[in-house]
């Protein structure tokens, strides 16, 4: 297994869906899953706020990061291809400095 490949990320989540037999006991429920996520969006807030170690933020990233992809596999779609779209696409866009802070946004409906 390539640890560096996005392809044996996938098919670990894979396995480990397989194994708890996620299809079949509501863990691909795509509600769900969304809930799961903000949990773990929460947990890496907390992070932040609360100072807790970089290896207490990798652990819940890493956490988000499957979530993430294993949604991918739920839904049917190509994360990897939808990221790369993405990013092309947002490569695109300019910056604003917004409250001190850089964003890179469609800005809609924001004077430019």
């Amino acid at each position: 297994m390539n640890k560096n490949s996005y392809k044996s990320m996938l098919e670990a989540i894979q396995a480990f869906h397989d194994k708890h037999d996620f299809k079949n006991n509501g863990g691909e429920d795509l509600a769900y899953r969304v809930a799961l996520m903000a949990e773990e969006l929460g947990e890496i807030s907390a992070c932040v706020t609360k100072g807790k170690s970089k290896k207490d933020l990798a652990e819940e990233s890493a956490d988000l990061l499957i979530l993430l992809m294993g949604t991918a596999i739920s839904a049917d779609f190509d994360l990897n291809e939808a990221f790369w779209q993405k990013l092309e696409k947002i490569n695109q866009r300019k910056s604003k400095i917004v409250n001190g802070k850089i964003r890179v946004s469609e800005f809609r409906g924001v004077e430019k």
